[in-house]
């Protein structure tokens, strides 16, 4: 296993590093966190930059200097190098394919697209039709989280009894607009499974300080 005592995460309170936090919480692991809201922030952008030429968060930094960027890798290196914890299922389990498909599904189809929205410019639109592109992004948003309820039947989480990473990463993007209550209206099997992880004593403190709930 390697030495993950000395890591130093790059995020901001009520961002995607979130769910990165929060296993590392969950699974003990001690690490620095460089703070900084990049999608706002050009001191940040630049702090980031530095490890990541995206200029993004999550950024891991391992004690040896490599760099991991993609929160959906990050989470699943993660649950990996710590089996014991039981955060994503083995290799040889039945639900890995599945996991891995609603990690990536989640990352690319979802979080992605919360890119557009500091800077609609980013594809082209001008800014004077960021509502309009901002809605439309909600509405996508929407219809993702719905294909995925429809092909899920969670357990008392999402792939059964066993809380994974991908439950932690649904419970943080689904925090993210359209925000929770359309979460709730589209994602009708999904719902139990986001507000048990909100309640889960291990987590409370760590939600109130950085991603308390409206």
């Amino acid at each position: 296993m390697a030495d993950v005592t000395l890591l130093t995460v790059y995020g901001a309170q009520a961002s995607g590093s979130i769910a990165v936090e929060a296993a590392l919480t969950l699974l003990g692991v001690p690490y620095s966190l460089i703070e900084g809201a990049t999608w706002v922030d050009e001191e940040a952008r630049n702090r980031v930059a530095t490890e990541n030429p995206m200029r993004q968060i999550p950024t891991l930094v391992m004690p040896d200097g490599e760099v991991m960027t993609e929160s959906a890798a990050i989470l699943i290196y993660l649950a990996d190098m710590y089996p014991d914890a039981g955060l994503a299922p083995a290799p040889e389990d039945a639900r890995r394919r599945q996991f891995l498909r609603w990690m990536v599904y989640v990352s690319s189809a979802i979080y992605s697209l919360h890119w557009i929205k500091p800077d609609v410019q980013r594809i082209g639109a001008p800014v004077s039709a960021r509502t309009s592109v901002v809605n439309a992004v909600h509405e996508r948003i929407a219809f993702c989280w719905n294909n995925m309820d429809r092909q899920l039947e969670p357990g008392r989480y999402l792939l059964g009894d066993d809380l994974s990473v991908l439950d932690l990463y649904v419970t943080v993007v689904s925090r993210f607009g359209p925000w929770r209550d359309r979460f709730y209206e589209v994602a009708p099997r999904m719902t139990p499974v986001v507000r048990r992880v909100d309640e889960d004593p291990r987590l409370t403190a760590f939600w109130r300080e950085r991603f308390p709930q409206d």
